[in-house]
């Protein structure tokens, strides 16, 4: 299994993986800037992109997803963890707290969310009953906890279109629905990972309380900063379980098209 990490907001740094090269892939949906490198231990590359491209200039609404997507499963890319940064509805997950989602709520407007497009390969029906890889979740899960960082394996991950902010109002109405944590960056990327058979899991960094649970306004210099403070806690658990990642789990992610 070859192993893709997405870098989200706070999360830039590449200086994890030897030998590193840049990999520029052209894909029906435009261009997707890659890195390819090595791990010891792993005899397969692991490659890991950038989701705002470089010095955070690609606000979540503007992000190609379907590009990088396709280009990371053209690379051979069978497994993607992904880490995002998001505000939490849920008393439990305070600032600091990992987050493994196991089912998300779309609020997203105008983003091309399918590759399919009907045509010669007529209509094709995703299945999402498990959208985030169990097999995957349970891996990282378990590193944070033999790692004594607070991490929860399951929740509703919210994502709204950015690149504002949630008002409490809708803060109280994802709460009234389920959520957990809310974000900007899940949706479309799990759906089309999932089109395109790929284990997918997104590792949620909490970084504030959503509106109205918040004690201040929301900034975003708050997210960097504690992105910052806790980006050692992401590293950590990626790196350990990394080789434990590359091998064939017991999910049924490669058979979700209809």
């Amino acid at each position: 299994m070859v192993v893709a990490v997405i870098g989200g907001t706070g999360v830039y740094d590449s200086k994890w993986l030897d030998a590193v090269e840049e990999k520029t892939v052209d894909t029906p949906y435009g261009k997707a800037l890659i890195l390819e490198g090595r791990r010891p231990g792993i005899d397969s590359p692991v490659y890991f992109m950038n989701r705002h491209g470089l010095n955070h200039s690609v606000p979540p609404h503007l992000v190609n997803y379907r590009a990088n997507l396709f280009a990371l499963r053209s690379l051979g890319v069978d497994r993607i963890v992904a880490t995002t940064a998001v505000g939490s509805l849920n008393p439990q997950y305070g600032p600091g707290t990992i987050v493994l989602a196991d089912q998300f709520l779309d609020f997203t407007k105008a983003r091309a969310h399918t590759f399919h497009q009907g045509g010669p390969t007529g209509v094709v029906h995703t299945d999402m009953t498990e959208p985030y890889c169990p097999y995957t979740r349970r891996i990282l899960s378990q590193v944070a906890a033999n790692q004594d960082i607070s991490c929860f394996n399951g929740g509703v991950y919210v994502a709204t279109e950015g690149p504002r902010f949630e008002t409490p109002a809708e803060i109280r109405a994802f709460r009234l629905l389920g959520g957990d944590v809310v974000g900007m960056t899940g949706v479309p990327e799990v759906v089309l990972a999932r089109e395109l058979d790929l284990c997918y899991t997104t590792v949620s960094l909490v970084t504030n309380f959503a509106a109205g649970l918040s004690q201040a306004p929301l900034t975003h210099q708050e997210v960097l900063e504690v992105m910052a403070n806790n980006v050692a806690h992401l590293r950590a658990i990626l790196l350990e379980a990394l080789p434990s990642l590359t091998k064939m789990g017991d999910c049924h992610c490669h058979n979700s098209q209809h």
